[in-house]
């Protein structure tokens, strides 16, 4: 595939980065339009289902999505998902209650769970080992320009247009995207008839969207329909894996995802995700409630972590070949608990640029250890299997986003409500306390002291998951990639 005649690997590689960017830059410029359009639309009560409904059928469609492009090809599947991510798109312009922007934010979910494994896969055809993490650096780098562009951009686009345009520039990044695809992306047709596991798939898919409610619901006051939920993923997931070993070709592949390598680089993936997630929606919070700073110092420490990403992948492409692949991944995994330390140690006297600093060192420690991960599972598994186990590590981290805000969230309300010597607080204190409108001097201060016991509770917990990312990846094997030898174009593409 690498070496296909009619491929142009730049201007392909320039429509995986403007499809890329179209999915990474939708949460943040989502989050910063919502208050505009829960104003509009009303429903402020499903609020935070705009944003899980999308994160669910992501989740969902990953898995199913990175089969199709090994049974179908990559050119079709990423470009089903581009055309369902622009539907989404356009539709949720138009959106005319809180119901309706649901629903067409679960059609952008099904997109962009095509677009995000299917264009890694792309990757993984197109460049051998020793130049695939350095393209992986550039679009780490698309995921972090994307973070820091995005709530500029919707602050712009809500001052001086709609709120819909918000959703409408997608349509043309997402039609560059596809128009490359077409002209510059070349497969061989595929003469052979696959059969696809829709039972299976079904099964899958109902388990994991019953999970994802069911940890997005852990929080409420109706825990009754957490549990039906749960007892839903749990009873689609036993009959799943019936359907999957009787099945003769399964979905999942279970020796695929149990294979030692895929298995340990998923776990660390599964526990990055979790990490990732504690970081992102607690050290923003500590920075305002307990060091009193502005949202922007707060915004700012956590984009270090975006600036150490990009670093850290660009860093393990450019060494692995040279230290093995094992031994950078390893070693760069070890920045993320020399990070995590910072945060342990923060205390209501603490500057802002230790926070930064902790951050922009977590950030070198995901990229390197993201990088390494998803050139192993490319690299050992056949061209036929490599959707399935991009899509596999992927799955692993929004995953592990997912169960770790419930985890966080779980630690951090013991916190607020098992503090010695203190009352425990309400949201509705914890919410004056960050938007300044508590009032009460002595009040606040109390409040400010249980937020950082709490604050260092989660910090603690972000520890130990940093030091599983590091036990999961010892569990890797040694892997000798090859420089050389690479899959023919015959052969993929």
């Amino acid at each position: 595939m690498s070496h296909h005649p009619k491929t142009s690997r730049p201007l392909v590689i320039a429509s995986v980065m403007a499809a890329s960017a179209m999915v990474a830059i939708e949460a943040t410029i989502v989050s910063t339009a919502m208050p505009q359009i829960v104003t509009d639309l009303g429903g402020l009560r499903l609020y935070s289902w705009v944003f899980s409904s999308f994160l669910l059928a992501q989740t969902a469609m990953t898995v199913l999505f990175g089969k199709l492009a090994d049974l179908y090809g990559r050119k079709p599947t990423v470009l089903a998902g581009i055309v369902i991510f622009l539907v989404g798109s356009l539709l949720a312009g138009f959106a005319w209650s809180m119901p309706a922007m649901i629903a067409f934010r679960l059609i952008q979910g099904i997109g962009a769970g095509a677009i995000q494994p299917v264009t890694l896969t792309i990757v993984g055809d197109l460049y051998p080992a020793h130049e695939r993490g350095k393209v992986q650096g550039y679009l780490a780098s698309v995921w972090a320009i994307s973070a820091v562009l995005g709530p500029m951009a919707g602050g712009l686009i809500i001052r001086d247009l709609s709120w819909s345009w918000i959703f409408w520039l997608n349509v043309p990044i997402g039609i560059a995207s596809a128009v490359g695809f077409i002209l510059h992306l070349h497969e061989h047709e595929r003469h052979d008839k696959p059969s696809i596991d829709l039972a299976g798939a079904a099964l899958f898919t109902i388990a994991i969207g019953a999970l994802m409610m069911a940890l997005t619901d852990a929080d409420s006051v109706d825990s009754q329909r957490a549990l039906l939920e749960g007892a839903v993923a749990c009873a689609c997931a036993v009959l799943f894996v019936w359907q999957e070993r009787r099945a003769p070709d399964p979905m999942i592949s279970f020796s695929l995802w149990g294979h030692r390598p895929i298995a340990a680089a998923n776990a660390s993936t599964f526990f990055a995700g979790v990490a990732l997630m504690g970081l992102t929606t607690f050290l923003p919070m500590y920075v305002q409630g307990v060091l009193q700073r502005s949202p922007v110092v707060a915004g700012l420490a956590l984009t270090m972590m975006m600036v150490g990403w990009p670093t850290g992948a660009t860093l393990a492409a450019r060494t692995f070949h040279r230290f093995g692949l094992r031994r950078t991944m390893v070693g760069g995994s070890l920045f993320l608990p020399v990070g995590a330390i910072p945060f342990v140690l923060l205390h209501p006297g603490s500057s802002p640029v230790m926070a930064g600093f902790g951050s922009l060192v977590m950030g070198l420690g995901m990229g390197t250890s993201s990088v390494c991960c998803l050139v192993l599972i490319q690299e050992i598994v056949q061209p036929t299997q490599r959707g399935s186990a991009t899509a596999s590590n992927l799955f692993s981290r929004n995953l592990g986003s997912t169960l770790g805000a419930t985890i966080f969230g779980a630690v951090l309300n013991y916190g607020l409500s098992h503090t010695k010597g203190v009352a425990a607080v309400t949201s509705d204190q914890l919410k004056g306390l960050l938007d300044g409108s508590g009032g009460n001097l002595n009040a606040d201060a109390a409040v400010r002291y249980v937020l950082q016991q709490s604050l260092h509770l989660t910090f603690v917990t972000l520890l130990f998951v940093a030091l599983a990312i590091v036990i999961s990846l010892l569990f890797v094997p040694a892997v000798r990639l090859e420089r050389v030898k690479e899959v023919s174009a015959s052969e993929a593409i």
